[in-house]
């Protein structure tokens, strides 16, 4: 049990096989060492063990709160949901921001752990304190808005107002690999397939009904000087400002123009570096600005919402009308995220921005990973090129309206294409022999930012625990940004280093859970203040960051006890320097490939890893005291070999 402030010590744990709930407090031990939401939802999964199957009734579906969300503590309205994932066989936690977390919070939970499987299709409902397992037959086979729209009929409430619901579509019921969760802003846990995990348990959605029951903080003085100095320093960044900064204004699409400018947009599943390098190459009718944060701003942009106590309202909302086969349809949906437009857009061969609207309200609808649904468009395209998919299908560079349809066949499973597809990169490359077309890292696609032109991303995609992630450790503040200062994005040196700093430090937010784009204005030291004036404790900056160091190493640490290790650390055969795959950079990148040899070395010497693996004295210094540890010394070369 902990009394520290900003937790309501109750987490519910659902047996769905029983349909029972059971209840219980959070271990103080436990709070200490991680903190909350990412970091405690790993332990949470961690206990159940890492040679679950993914899609298995013993795998559990943490949905945690952290000591911070909730609460006044500034963009403190996310959500972590902690899994194995079905995609990667790797433990992953996905967070999503609009005010789901804040109200699970405020309806007396930190967290609602999902065990076993239910016989039928349900629907949990929570509220002051309790869960209720309620029946969703009538809901199954529903899409994400339509689920939302229907129980908020059902509910005593509002959606929106008091009520949140976080649903899967069609996308999870179908087990597709990368289906996600949404709730009713449009806000996804995107990443890792827990959609998926979802499906595989009969759970249509959780919903949360509540009041505005806010923690207080333990010590309001260091409270007030956190909070007071963390908005103080987000009002006066160039990317944070309110109504000013670029976040603000043109939500994470503000990139697409920085990094197409670098030469750091891969495009046509990054055999180019921009739109501009593919243009002149083959002639293709393409420009990233068409799809950029400023040119959706200027003329699709209608609403920009925000989440819990966030003044910076990153997120956009758009209207457009397209028409598909001779059928003219309004689309309006939020999030056009920077992500989500690049690989439904350049690097699927296209810039057609109100068909990438289309797009991710399908996405949202079916509930599809959006990077992973375009970045597999982008591989079935080139395989297509190649000849590998003859007998399924076929897709053409662009080809936008064929896209629309096909993100419905994923989501459906409804077609041998859509569902080869859904079952993501790795497995679609053994089926396939494709292994050269795919742009994945321990089976999960990357994001908008080329490792030919940032090193510091490099090394983050490969060493991620999540599989390719730009949000492990986001080395483009300080490649693109100059956040918390700039550095030579093509230098290798010292980005091991920096990469495990991105991550220890990224591992506490999602942990507190607060956004991680706080990151781009705040540091350690706003950090440190509001969470020791919202728990009542007294941490210092370097006690907090090796909780971020801890969390880190748990989720290392389950990996390799699920069988990952140094090879696993890997890229994009085109991306590695002295691979015979290898494809330069071009334009401001031209010629530029990963050293990946030597990144790795500063990498693994900077975390005190042997070949990727965890040591026990490691384990043991940082206090992690769960599992069987890894049988791996400091002083091995290599993990020793199963028996």
């Amino acid at each position: 049990m902990t009394e520290m402030g900003g937790y309501r010590d109750r987490v519910a744990q659902v047996d769905l096989s029983g349909e029972e709930v059971n209840y219980h407090g959070i271990d103080d031990e436990d709070a200490e060492k991680y903190i909350g939401a990412r970091g405690l939802g790993v332990k949470y999964v961690f206990d159940k063990g890492p040679d679950v199957d993914p899609l298995g009734p013993e795998n559990r579906l943490a949905f945690m709160t952290g000591p911070l969300t909730g609460t006044q503590t500034v963009m403190s309205g996310r959500i972590a949901l902690v899994t194995k994932s079905p995609l990667t066989g790797t433990v992953t936690d996905s967070h999503h921001g609009g005010w789901s977390g804040a109200r699970l919070k405020w309806a007396g939970l930190d967290g609602v752990l999902l065990d076993g499987e239910s016989d039928e299709p349900v629907y949990l409902f929570v509220e002051d304190g309790d869960v209720e397992v309620r029946d969703a037959s009538h809901l199954w086979g529903q899409g994400v808005h339509d689920t939302i729209d229907q129980i908020g009929e059902e509910v005593d409430g509002k959606v929106g107002r008091d009520v949140s619901v976080m649903a899967i579509g069609q996308g999870g019921e179908n087990q597709v690999r990368y289906g996600c969760v949404i709730n009713e802003d449009d806000r996804a846990s995107g990443r890792g397939g827990t959609g998926a995990v979802m499906g595989a348990k009969n759970v249509k959605a959780v919903v949360v009904k509540s009041g505005t029951n806010m923690p207080k903080p333990a010590d309001p003085e260091t409270f007030q000087e956190g909070y007071q100095q963390a908005m103080e320093v987000i009002r006066e960044s160039d990317v944070t400002a309110p109504n000013e900064g670029g976040l603000s204004m043109y939500g994470t699409n503000v990139l697409m123009n920085a990094t197409e400018e670098m030469d750091g947009l891969p495009t046509k599943n990054a055999k180019y570096t921009s739109t501009e390098a593919y243009h002149d190459a083959e002639g293709a009718d393409i420009e990233a600005e068409q799809v950029s944060g400023e040119n959706v701003r200027e003329n699709i942009l209608v609403d920009e919402p925000t989440c819990h106590s966030c003044p910076v309202a990153c997120k956009k909302e758009v209207d457009v009308n397209v028409t598909h086969k001779g059928q003219e349809m309004n689309v309006r949906t939020e999030s056009y995220e920077y992500e989500s437009a690049w690989a439904l857009g350049p690097n699927s061969g296209h810039s057609d921005r109100d068909e990438i609207a289309r797009m991710l309200e399908q996405c949202n609808d079916l509930g599809l990973d959006t990077i992973e649904a375009g970045n597999m468009m982008a591989m079935a395209m080139e395989m297509s090129e190649e000849g590998k998919l003859d007998g399924v299908g076929h897709l053409d560079w662009g080809d936008s309206e064929t896209m629309i349809d096909l993100i419905e066949e994923i989501g459906h499973r409804s077609s041998d294409l859509g569902d080869l597809l859904a079952e993501g990169p790795e497995r679609v490359a053994d089926a396939k022999d494709a292994h050269g077309n795919k742009l994945s890292v321990k089976g999960q696609t990357m994001a908008a930012y080329d490792p030919r032109c940032m090193k510091g991303m490099a090394i983050a995609y490969a060493t991620s625990n999540r599989g390719a992630c730009h949000l492990r450790g986001y080395t483009p503040a300080a490649e693109i940004l100059g956040i918390p200062e700039k550095v030579d994005p093509y230098e290798w040196e010292g980005k091991g280093e920096l990469t495990a700093t991105f991550q220890d430090l990224h591992a506490v937010s999602d942990s507190f859970d607060i956004c991680k784009f706080s990151a781009f204005a705040e540091g350690i030291e706003e950090y440190v203040l509001q969470y020791n004036g919202v728990t009542g404790q007294d941490l210092s900056e370097d006690e907090l960051f090796e909780a971020g160091e801890r969390i880190y190493n748990l989720e290392r640490y389950y990996n390799n006890l699920a069988g990952f290790e140094g090879a696993d650390d890997t890229l994009p055969n085109r991306f590695i320097e002295g691979h015979p795959d290898a494809i330069p950079g071009t334009g401001a990148s031209e010629g530029e490939l990963v050293e990946l040899d030597q990144l790795k070395a500063e990498y693994y010497e900077s975390r005190g890893w042997v070949d990727g693996v965890v040591p026990d004295e490691k384990l043991a210094d940082l206090g992690i005291d769960v599992g069987p540890g890894t049988g791996v010394s400091a002083g091995d070369s290599a993990a020793p070999a199963d028996d």
